[in-house]
């Protein structure tokens, strides 16, 4: 025989038991349920305190005195303002409101440009006002008779959705239960 020193095979590592192996895989899954349950839990919590209490307390009393305007149907806010409204829509992934209204009369519809009534969508349910323009947009020129016009608001949290009653504040009128799209 010869001087070399032959290698052994090394013995396998030993195979966990079978009952360790499922406590382990137990005590996994339980930490993954937790976690689940504490992100659900969170996320309910969250939509909870954000979407309001669902108390019947009229949206009219939530809204700050200073945004008080008569309310009038669609039809006289064209014989106060002079506009109808066309659409509310959200837009931008939930993050803007997008109002539309068509001039009937450019002579009415001048008082629109008023600073003492600026425009504004309120969300009938919360009483949230919206109205922070995107971008500081406002209308500055003469309004035409016959012409669409948009103002598009930032939708702060995205609070209105589509299918929201709003109200729609334009000049010095309250436009109520305008369905979002």
């Amino acid at each position: 025989m010869s001087d070399q020193a032959t290698l052994e095979p090394e013995a396998p590592p030993p195979v966990p038991s079978r009952s360790s192996w499922t406590t382990r895989r137990r005590v996994r899954l339980l930490g993954i349920l937790t976690g689940v349950l504490v992100v659900l839990g969170g996320v309910f919590i969250t939509l909870l305190l954000t979407r309001g209490s669902g108390d019947s307390v009229k949206a009219e009393s939530k809204v700050p005195v200073a945004w008080a305007r008569p309310v009038v149907s669609a039809s006289g806010l064209v014989e106060s303002s002079g506009v109808k409204i066309t659409q509310v829509a959200v837009t931008g992934d939930g993050g803007l409101v997008d109002l539309r209204f068509t001039v009937v009369d450019a002579n009415k519809a001048a008082a629109l440009h008023d600073p003492t009534h600026p425009p504004a969508v309120v969300d009938q349910r919360t009483g949230l006002v919206v109205k922070d323009l995107l971008m500081s947009h406002a209308h500055t020129a003469p309004f035409k008779a016959g012409v669409t016009y948009y103002l598009v608001f930032n939708n702060p949290g995205n609070w209105v959705h589509r299918g929201d009653k709003v109200a729609v504040l334009l000049g010095n009128a309250r436009v109520e239960n305008v369905t979002v799209r």
